[in-house]
């Protein structure tokens, strides 16, 4: 579906900007790829071009990539920027940039739907999905693309269905750049963890595409270049159980038409692990990943921050459910919650070992506009707008005592060693459960053995030779490598070299303790 009944035609530059440092952007991988220099390409701007009139004109600049150049905004008539808030600061940048070429900036996305006064220098604010804001934004820019004289806030009332949303221009963007594909099937959760913005943002009844849309999505992003890993960007893929196993079959059988070349990777919540017929499918479709909002092993504080859906199945067998379906669980963790105590911090280095999980993001806790956290903190007046603080909580122990856990858990947690062996438990036990796929001729052809022969030498060299915790390193590759494991000794090593390099700034203060810190920073992640 695209916009319609627009005839004056027009040159949008959708430009997504660079994401600060943070535990999840993986940068410090990106050197033992074969020209990886991206996580994953954006969603929402790549809907919104998909969605203008076919006429216009479109270009996409991800400055995670390369900047937008002068010529980029000489030759547009308007600029359309979306992001979250950890890009706060280089989507204001943006908006500096396109005016001192006096174009109209419009500004999407979660941040701003969340936080308009977050950006006051913007022509237009669209807040919320795609709906009748994005058409009334694009009929205004079709009657004048000039600057209008006032900021213009455009809310969405009426959102498109996702059964009408368009399939993402990913051929605008340069897919074979980024570590992970993208795609979305859902939008909301039924949920409502006490620190969580999604229900305020999208809702608690998820919307869903259908499962045709998200075939002919998977074969747009293989004809685009994507082959490895997709990752379902929906903040719970079970938020809706009936749709997941209706949709399961339509990706079996996408998988054996298109040889199992592709790995999927998603987000649900740990009661999955009860699911054991969806389980199974989703192991039938390759899922090799789900990332897991587990936030604490405490039970009193899964219960304050209303996460009781994490306590259907204990936690610990939870996640050896689902490893026993090949899955591995990638964990996020939170502290500084009302319910930690001096010890908390051991009792979580405990469950990092007993667990076997191998990549944990550890934050501390931050309150997001439209949560249940920000209205409790505001009425106990503990909101701290702070921006030389990690946090804009004012915890209940003192605020040094919780950064000094925080950084103790990510040296200790992230420790060659003990990663390592966390590793070697997954390629042991969790990889081993995997369904047995074929070699297709896709994966035998040269460019792939080619891709493959980079990483290695790329891994052997800046790890094995460079690397300072090399002994270690070199212990778990001889051991994959007298089983011929490749795939896991080159997925293991670069993902762990990421953590293993980032655990290390964090706990010497070079990095936020949060994703969404208000701690406002150059990007690290430069655009080159």
């Amino acid at each position: 579906m695209r916009a319609e009944g627009i005839e004056t035609a027009r040159r949008i530059l959708c430009v997504f900007p660079r994401y600060t440092s943070s535990f999840g952007t993986f940068e410090y991988a990106y050197p033992l790829t074969d020209g990886v220099r991206a996580f994953m390409p954006p969603q929402g701007l790549l809907v919104i071009a998909a969605y203008l009139p076919a006429h216009w004109q479109v270009r996409f600049v991800d400055e995670n990539l390369h900047p937008a150049t002068p010529e980029d905004f000489q030759w547009a008539e308007a600029v359309f920027v979306s992001g979250m808030h950890i890009q706060r600061q280089q989507m204001n940048d943006i908006c500096r940039r396109a005016h001192a070429f006096d174009l109209a900036v419009a500004i999407g996305g979660p941040s701003v739907s969340a936080c308009p006064d977050y950006y006051p220098s913007f022509d237009y604010l669209h807040i919320g999905e795609l709906g009748d804001a994005t058409d009334e934004l694009i009929a205004r820019l079709a009657r004048d693309p000039a600057r209008p004289p006032q900021q213009v806030v455009l809310r969405t009332v009426e959102r498109v269905a996702m059964t009408d949303f368009p399939i993402p221009a990913y051929e605008l963007a340069e897919v074979k750049k980024y570590f992970l594909g993208s795609i979305q099937y859902s939008s909301g959760c039924p949920y409502q963890c006490e620190f969580c913005d999604i229900p305020g943002l999208y809702g608690r009844n998820p919307r869903l595409k259908t499962p045709q849309q998200i075939v002919a999505e998977l074969d747009k992003l293989r004809e685009c270049g994507v082959t490895d890993t997709v990752y379902f960007v929906d903040d719970n893929f079970i938020g809706n159980r009936k749709a997941a196993l209706d949709l399961l079959p339509h990706l079996v059988e996408w998988q054996k038409r298109t040889g199992y070349v592709t790995r999927f990777a998603c987000e649900a919540t740990l009661n999955i692990a009860k699911r054991p017929e969806i389980l199974e499918k989703m192991r039938e479709s390759f899922f090799v990943t789900i990332f897991c909002g587990i936030e604490t092993p405490d039970p009193e504080a899964l219960k304050a921050m209303h996460k009781d859906h994490n306590m259907m199945v204990p936690i610990l067998e939870g996640v050896h459910t689902i490893n026993r379906y090949g899955m591995e669980v990638v964990s996020g963790i939170i502290m500084g919650l009302d319910t930690d105590k001096p010890g908390t911090a051991e009792a979580l280095l405990a469950f990092v070992d007993e667990s076997r999980i191998p990549l944990l993001t550890i934050n501390l806790l931050q309150a997001l506009p439209k949560t249940p956290l920000w209205d409790r903190l505001e009425r106990e007046n503990r909101l701290v707008h702070d921006e030389a603080r990690d946090s804009n909580v004012d915890f209940l122990l003192p605020y040094d005592e919780v950064i000094a856990s925080w950084r103790k858990c990510m040296e200790i947690a992230f420790q060659p060693e003990k990663l390592y062996a966390r590793y070697q438990y997954q390629c042991d036990f969790t990889y081993a459960n995997r369904i047995e796929v074929p070699v297709s001729e896709e994966q035998k052809s040269w460019a792939n053995i080619r891709r493959g022969l980079i990483m290695l030498r790329n891994i052997f060299w800046q790890v094995g030779v460079l690397g300072n915790y090399r002994k270690v390193f070199w212990k778990f590759a001889l051991g994959r490598l007298r089983r011929g494991d490749l795939e896991g000794l080159i997925g293991s090593a670069m993902i762990g070299h990421h953590l293993i390099m980032f655990a290390r700034a964090a706990s010497g203060g070079r990095q936020n303790a949060s994703n969404y810190s208000i701690k406002l920073r150059e990007a690290s992640v430069p655009a080159e």
